[in-house]
């Protein structure tokens, strides 16, 4: 080392930023606006960096581009009030859209409080021109790959934990119950 100079200090406010930087962690980018959810995927492309879009608001603007870029995305919460200008042009058909352009969807809620919604956002989805099958996969395996936990849950398959919701109707439908909910093989929720 050449005399005079000395090595920077570890700065923890950026060091979580390492394993993003390193592609080990895919960086989860916040964007509503189309302008903006191109440049993230033009400064997530210049850097290298795996990542996934959430929010995704106006991501049906510029479908095909995410769809030709192979973006993964988390669409929602699709009953947002329009409050600030980057929701002007929140659309309910923006996760049928993209799934029909080849863009992988999730739909997400935006805190364990709204989880209890999810159905009922993914039901609207489905009304809106989602397709039902892509609907089911962006609450399951779609979410579970975007979030790299896919070999864990997602799906229902030998090795997977067993995590299963049973509902008496149509899961996506707001007039149906949750009858059981099973967490790694055990009866965590009985309706009884």
């Amino acid at each position: 080392m050449d005399e005079g100079k000395t090595l920077p200090g570890r700065d923890l406010d950026l060091e979580p930023l390492i394993p993003v930087l390193e592609g080990k962690m895919k960086a989860r980018i916040h964007a509503h606006r189309a302008d903006d959810i191109l440049t993230a995927i033009r400064i997530s492309e210049e850097f290298g960096l795996k990542y996934v879009i959430e929010h995704c608001t106006e991501g049906y603007i510029i479908a095909d581009i995410l769809a030709e870029k192979k973006v993964e995305a988390t669409v929602g919460p699709l009953l947002m009030e329009h409050s600030k200008h980057e929701l002007w042009e929140v659309s309910l058909q923006n996760p049928g859209i993209l799934a029909k352009a080849g863009v992988k969807v999730g739909i997400q809620v935006d805190s364990a409080a709204d989880t209890q919604y999810l159905r009922v956002q993914t039901g609207i989805a489905v009304r809106e021109g989602m397709d039902r099958q892509e609907a089911m996969k962006a609450i399951t395996i779609n979410a579970a790959e975007i979030l790299g936990l896919d070999s864990h849950v997602g799906s229902l398959e030998v090795g997977k934990d067993a995590d299963l919701a049973i509902f008496d109707g149509d899961p996506l439908s707001n007039l149906s119950h949750c009858l059981y909910t099973i967490i790694d093989g055990v009866v965590v929720y009985c309706k009884d």
